[in-house]
């Protein structure tokens, strides 16, 4: 792409003339190339073909670049980080071949274009988020504090895992996973067994005993304090079932997740967070929700950023292209979206 802009304002130079006698076509444009018997092609013409192949692309891709360095100026450090880090991340992967491999993958054929359009892209999703945020409404963020957010709480657990091996036949596999059932419900059983005033410490010892989860179980099988989003994916079921207790209280059916089975006790609950503190949290929440809902977001935040920086284009061809183009971005966006509602 930097190449195209390099071309189009060697154009643009043409036009405006560079010194020296340049001949001129019979309708007053300065040539750009003489031929023999006095045949020539004009600035005119050259600027003419250009606009039509690729003056858009390029001519967004530098008003984008203008107004969004401006208007995110406490990013950029952070877009150049992010490039730099992509850049890393395909050099260590392509090698000497990475030029090759971006002309081959992609519409550019240098790394420096590929990677100024990575830094314009990451300026331009900012633009995006920022659109969507702008659209949540107050209501939308008291609703989603009252339903969503919810205090921490210190979560123990105890983790039992099959003694299952890759050489092992299916009814083995099998066998041993029935095993590690059993255990884990022999443990809900001991807990059941015990006062309620004493079910704490019981866990701890079980814990100790039991559990194979290396990491908790000296420490009574205490994940610490916890809110919903604490724990990795792995965990989801075991929060959810976290949440669902009450302090002193331990789950009586077995948890099921990708690492294993569990029980789970909840030992104390904290105060959740003013709105005040997560509201920023919640916004972006909400924006990204808005946008998965919402994929046309993408070209209108864009629009919305051009608008406000009051961009205007002069040439009245290509700001007909430029008219067409998000159209086709809107239609591609609400069609695809319709297709994936129709299907669920």
């Amino acid at each position: 792409m930097k190449k195209k802009i390099i071309v189009l304002a060697l154009c643009m130079t043409l036009l405006s003339g560079c010194g020296g006698k340049i001949p001129k076509l019979a309708n007053g444009d300065e040539a750009v190339v003489t031929l023999k018997d006095g045949e020539m092609i004009g600035a005119g013409d050259l600027y003419t073909q250009m606009k039509d192949q690729y003056a858009l692309d390029i001519l967004i891709n530098m008003v984008d670049k203008s107004i969004l360095e401006k208007a995110y100026s406490d990013r950029l450090e952070d877009a150049k980080n992010y490039v730099d880090s992509y850049m890393s991340q395909l050099e260590g992967a392509y090698g000497d071949q990475l030029e090759e491999a971006i002309s081959y993958y992609t519409s550019y054929k240098t790394v420096d274009a590929f990677k100024d359009s990575v830094y314009i892209d990451y300026l331009r999703q900012i633009a995006v988020e920022d659109y969507c945020k702008k659209q949540i409404t107050d209501k939308e963020i008291e609703k989603y504090y009252e339903k969503e957010i919810v205090g921490d709480i210190k979560v123990s657990h105890i983790l039992i895992t099959a003694n299952v091996t890759d050489d092992m036949t299916d009814e083995e596999k099998k066998t041993a996973e029935t095993e590690a059932k059993e255990k884990i419900n022999a443990i809900i059983s001991e807990l059941k067994k015990t006062k309620k005033e004493n079910i704490a410490d019981k866990f701890v010892e079980l814990a100790k005993e039991h559990s194979k989860d290396d990491s908790t179980k000296d420490n009574g099988g205490s994940l610490g304090f916890i809110n919903k989003d604490t724990l990795s994916s792995s965990y989801d079921e075991l929060v959810k079932a976290a949440y669902k207790l009450k302090d002193g209280e331990y789950t009586t059916s077995v948890i099921t997740t990708e690492l294993g089975y569990h029980v789970v006790l909840r030992n104390e609950t904290k105060e959740k967070a003013s709105l005040e503190d997560v509201k920023d949290s919640i916004i972006e929440d909400l924006a990204a929700k808005y946008l998965e809902e919402n994929p046309v977001a993408q070209v209108k935040g864009l629009q919305a950023i051009r608008d406000e920086y009051e961009m205007e284009i002069q040439d009245t061809d290509i700001k007909a292209k430029y008219a067409e183009l998000i159209q086709s971005q809107i239609t591609y966006y609400t069609t695809d979206q319709s297709k994936q509602e129709s299907q669920n």
